[in-house]
C-alpha cells in the first residue's frame, strides 16, 4: 500500500456547464467521494496535480488519502473519465474504505524473466492474454501489483490465474465464479513465420516423394 494524498476543494455547482467552466477557467477536475456511512461529497481537483499523482502505478490500486479542505477521507479510485482526443481529465470517482473494508480492483500483472524464459530461448514468444486482473482483498492490503514469472515456461506451455501466487489476503474473482473462469494468462509459441516454415518444409518433402514415385513408375513402363 502506498502513502498518496491529494488535496481537492468542495464543489457547490452542479451540471455539465459548471464542470466545463471548472476545467477550463481553473484547470480542476470534477469529481465526487462516496461510499461508506458519509453522504457524497462533490470535489474538484487540480488536474496538474492528478496527472501527477496518475504517473505512479500505485495509484490505481491503493489507499489514498484526499484532504477536502482540511476533512481527509481515505479512499480508492473507482474511474476516471479522459477526453477521447485532448489529454484532459473529465470526471473521478473516489470511493470511500477503511482498511479493512473489503474491496474488489484490478491490477496491473508484471512479467518477470520474460527474455531468460525457457520456451523464449528454445525461439519461441511469449503471448499476454492479461495484463491486469481483478482480485479482492481488504483495503489496506491492496498490492500494487502481481508477479507473473515466466522462468520456466516451457515451448507450448501456459500461465493461467490458477498457477499464480497471490499476495496475502488477496483473492481472484474470476476463479470465485468456478474453474471454468481459470483465464489464460500467458503462454510461450513457436512464430507464426518459424510455423509457416516447417509447412512449407514439409509440404516441399512431401511432394518430392511423390515425384520420385511418379518418375519411377513411369520408368518402369
Amino acid at each position: 500500500m502506498s502513502d498518496l494524498t491529494l488535496n481537492a476543494k468542495v464543489r457547490s455547482d452542479e451540471g455539465k456547464g459548471a464542470s466545463r467552466r471548472l476545467r477550463r477557467l481553473e484547470a480542476r477536475v470534477p469529481g465526487i467521494v462516496y461510499g461508506g456511512t458519509a453522504t457524497p461529497q462533490s470535489i474538484s481537483v487540480l488536474q496538474k496535480d492528478l496527472f501527477k499523482a496518475l504517473e505512479n502505478e500505485a495509484f490505481f490500486s491503493s489507499i489514498v488519502t484526499v484532504d477536502v479542505e482540511g476533512k481527509k477521507e481515505t479512499v480508492i479510485l473507482r474511474d476516471l473519465q479522459r477526453h477521447p482526443a485532448k489529454p484532459v481529465l473529465l470526471h473521478v470517482d473516489f470511493q470511500r474504505v477503511s482498511a479493512n473494508t473489503k474491496v474488489s480492483i484490478k491490477v496491473p500483472l508484471h512479467f518477470l524473466n520474460e527474455e531468460a524464459c525457457k520456451g523464449v530461448k528454445a525461439g519461441g514468444i511469449v503471448s499476454h492474454t492479461l495484463t491486469e486482473l481483478e482480485i479482492s482483498a481488504p483495503a489496506s492490503q491492496l498490492p500494487e501489483f502481481i508477479e507473473v514469472d515466466l522462468l520456466d515456461l516451457d515451448m507450448d506451455a501456459t500461465i493461467h490465474i490458477s498457477d499464480l501466487k497471490l499476495p496475502a489476503g488477496s483473492e481472484s474473482v474470476a476463479l470465485t465464479h468456478g474453474a471454468d473462469h481459470d483465464l489464460l494468462i500467458a503462454s510461450v509459441h513457436k512464430p507464426r513465420v518459424a510455423i509457416e516454415a516447417e509447412n512449407e518444409s514439409d509440404g516441399n518433402g512431401e511432394n518430392g516423394e511423390n515425384g520420385e514415385a511418379n518418375g519411377n513408375g513411369e520408368g518402369s513402363e
